[in-house]
């Protein structure tokens, strides 16, 4: 899963208006990476509003966060775009039955079933909500496939992005602007694959640099160094849609740590250039 994850961050990140956001977003939900999820089904909604999948796959994600008020709002705009759409019929279905109005989550699942008579899931969850259970979140519909390239972009080999630099891959990570990795991994002192978790994170922290740095009059910003209880980050620039964050523990200081992050900046760079 988590390298599906990557191949299609790297491809999507060729093409921001490919459609593989669709099965990029789900493999994120189904791994639980939710933030990472719905910045992607956002990102992806900025692009294609009048899509009527893209506006399932938010409302999925809001529905897993338990975010059921914006969840309908989405499934809601998905039928009105395609009213035949009927993984959005079972969302509004589940939705319904959670606030125990049943007469709407079996009419909605009834269409559904005229719309797909063969589904064996939609029979399931009416049987289900006539016995007074709650029917189960629904799954995606197949997503579309990307129109045919003449080639198609290889998976991200993130050795290549920082080939032949101190510590590899170890410690540090390069995100796009949306907060999807292009390269690089991290763990905590624990050991556990933080990668996906931290860069969700980072999504952001570009327009809040470049906001503060305007604020203070210091122009725009080319990198940012903090020292911790356990260890030093500095993160940098290498272009305007990308963030890089080095990592090292407290016996690498500042100063080197910032000398490491400028030669990972450089190679990150040539590394996007060459992808475009």
């Amino acid at each position: 899963m988590a390298d599906d994850i990557r191949a299609l961050s790297a491809q999507l990140a060729q093409d921001p208006h490919s459609l593989l956001f669709l099965r990029l977003g789900e493999a994120l939900r189904r791994k639980g990476q939710l933030d990472a999820a719905l910045r992607v089904a956002v990102n992806g909604l900025e692009r294609h509003p009048h899509l009527a999948d893209a506006h399932d796959l938010y409302a999925r994600v809001l529905t897993d966060k338990h975010d059921y008020e914006r969840a309908f709002d989405e499934w809601d705009m998905t039928v009105r775009i395609a009213p035949n759409h009927t993984g959005a019929l079972k969302g509004l279905a589940f939705l319904y039955f959670k606030v125990g109005d049943l007469a709407q989550a079996e009419a909605h699942l009834d269409l559904a079933q005229r719309i797909e008579p063969d589904d064996p899931s939609i029979a399931q969850a009416i049987a289900m909500v006539r016995g007074g259970v709650s029917p189960p979140a629904p799954s995606p519909r197949a997503a579309p496939e990307p129109a045919p390239t003449a080639a198609a972009p290889p998976a991200l080999d993130e050795s290549r992005v920082f080939a032949g630099l101190e510590g590899a891959n170890e410690g540090l990570v390069l995100i796009d602007a949306a907060g999807l990795v292009l390269g690089g991994g991290l763990r905590n002192p624990a050991g556990t694959e933080v990668t996906d978790a931290v860069a969700a994170y980072l999504a952001g922290v570009s327009q809040e640099a470049g906001r503060t740095a305007k604020l203070l009059g210091l122009g725009a910003w080319s990198g940012l160094s903090a020292e911790g209880g356990h260890g030093n980050v500095h993160l940098s620039h290498p272009t305007p849609e990308a963030l890089l964050l080095v990592v090292r523990d407290r016996s690498v200081p500042l100063g080197r740590l910032a000398i490491l992050a400028q030669r990972a900046t450089a190679m990150a760079r040539r590394w996007l250039e060459r992808q475009t």
